[in-house]
């Protein structure tokens, strides 16, 4: 699954907390273009079907298995697409780039910040507070996620081309 053919960037993983991501069919065009593989992960009670340069793993259905297995896999150069930003702290702590289902990359810089405000809105919600939910994922989202990816993975391609 972590072969590397010549075309592909050295490094490079997608790794995608599968549950909930919405954009599973671009991380796989995006990719196939660059002939980098995908590692897609979710729980017994998700069924995902690989496909050519698609790996899939489930596993527990406990709340944190999903997010251990990733967290266990990933290394230095590694892309995971995730909307847990819990999650996005491991990776970022690990030297992997983290993109969420809409195209923003979460870095290092902001993700204290992130968990500050999420902390914030589950106590809101604790003391019967409202919050909004996310929006509904667009068309517009869906392009954007994908020209993200692509442009990361170009990138990577160009770096290791010099």
């Amino acid at each position: 699954m972590l072969l590397h053919s010549e075309r592909n960037v050295p490094d490079t993983v997608i790794i995608v907390d599968g549950d909930a991501c919405p954009v599973k069919q671009e991380i796989a065009e995006s990719a196939a273009q660059f002939g980098v593989p995908v590692l897609m992960v979710s729980s017994y009670d998700h069924r995902l079907e690989p496909s050519e340069g698609v790996s899939v793993v489930q596993v527990d259905r406990g709340s944190d298995s999903v997010d251990l297995y990733i967290v266990n896999r990933v290394r230095k150069g590694h892309i995971v697409v995730t909307q847990d930003l819990g999650l996005a702290s491991l990776v970022l702590a690990k030297g992997g780039v983290v993109l969420s289902s809409r195209g923003e990359q979460i870095v290092e810089e902001e993700i204290g910040y992130l968990l500050e405000r999420r902390h914030e809105s589950a106590k809101r919600r604790r003391a019967g507070g409202r919050s909004k939910g996310p929006k509904a994922l667009t068309d517009e989202d869906r392009l954007r996620f994908q020209q993200k990816l692509t442009k990361l993975l170009r990138q990577r391609q160009e770096f290791c081309q010099h």
